[in-house]
């Protein structure tokens, strides 16, 4: 196997998202680690973090190299306008959406093997993008696959949703007999491609109340969700549910469980984040390329302090090597 390589877009230029790459950077890994942004701005940000990390330009045609800590190996996209940390302009958008499509590009190219997103401002890039609803949409629209599906992982406790980034009032009608059992299969098929895990157990939770308590508190448990499991099952998914949300995050349920698939975004990730926030990732599922990600945004408060947190970043690079090998 060859060195793997992951490539990393550092996200909104006037956040935590270059803080956490140069800290990152302050380690050895036996990987060809490519951060792809503006070399200016990660040398102003290091003199401002007082971090003595080398800055060295790099092409995707050079040969794989180990990094060494002290260095960012840098792939250079320039800014529209010079970055203040803490201030957002709409000028940078393009640059952030030019960060990115570089990244996926380099995964579908197989010049790297996966690719790790740092934060990004949603209400920066609507104004370049109409409905720009987040990293798990563009990516899925830049690859074409048809159904990307958001996990987000911390150590005991991985999760998966049906519905991802929409306002709750359209929650319901997207839960659907056809997008619960794409979901449960992405997510069954990538637990073990992706994670290694031959039998996967997935436990699956109601959509409404006391998962629908026999249809007084609605019938889509009863009428959508629970087809499906069971159809699944015949599939040969060892899958337990639909359960109450308000129940199915105990040790009873949790002890034995591989993953958790919740029907809509604040039904699952407020449990995960309470659990591991920082040290938590995102894993998009259902993608032809490995793409990780941070667990938290851009954080403008904390660009250019000294006091961001690169954990995040660091387990999100090391889960996408994981893949990587398990891959091969």
């Amino acid at each position: 196997m060859k060195l793997p390589r992951v490539v990393i877009s550092a996200g909104e230029p006037a956040g935590i998202g270059p803080d956490i790459s140069l800290l990152c950077a302050q380690k050895n890994f036996h990987a060809d680690i490519i951060t792809i942004g503006d070399p200016e701005l990660f040398r102003q940000r290091a003199e401002q973090l007082q971090l003595a990390i080398k800055i060295t330009k790099i092409e995707l045609e050079d040969e794989r190299s180990t990094t060494a800590a002290g260095t960012l190996k840098v792939l250079p996209i320039s800014l529209a306008k010079p970055c203040i940390p803490g201030q957002l302009d709409r000028a940078n958008a393009p640059y952030v959406l030019n960060v990115l499509d570089q990244g996926i590009a380099a995964c579908l190219n197989n010049q790297a093997d996966a690719l790790v997103t740092g934060p990004i401002q949603k209400s920066i890039l609507n104004s370049i993008v109409k409905n720009f609803s987040g990293h798990t949409e563009y990516l899925a629209e830049q690859t074409d696959a048809p159904l990307p599906v958001m996990m987000l992982a911390t150590k005991g406790l991985r999760v998966a949703l049906v519905t991802t980034h929409m306002p709750l009032r359209k929650v319901a009608e997207n839960i659907t007999s056809t997008s619960v059992q794409q979901t449960l299969e992405i997510l069954h098929h990538d637990l073990q491609h992706q994670f290694g895990i031959l039998n996967p157990k997935i436990l699956i939770a109601g959509l409404n109340p006391h998962a629908g308590e026999d249809g007084h508190l609605g019938t889509e448990d009863m009428e959508i969700i629970t087809p499906v499991i069971e159809k699944c099952k015949k599939l040969g998914m060892k899958l337990q549910g639909p359960l109450p949300a308000d129940t199915l995050f105990t040790e009873k349920y949790l002890a034995d469980a591989d993953a958790v698939l919740t029907m809509y975004h604040d039904q699952g990730l407020p449990v995960l984040k309470y659990k591991g926030f920082g040290n938590a990732i995102n894993v998009t599922l259902g993608l032809p390329i490995i793409r990780t990600s941070v667990d938290h945004g851009t954080a403008l408060d904390l660009a250019g302090t000294g006091q961001a947190d690169e954990k995040s970043l660091l387990l999100a690079i090391q889960t996408a090597l994981e893949i990587t090998k398990s891959r091969h």
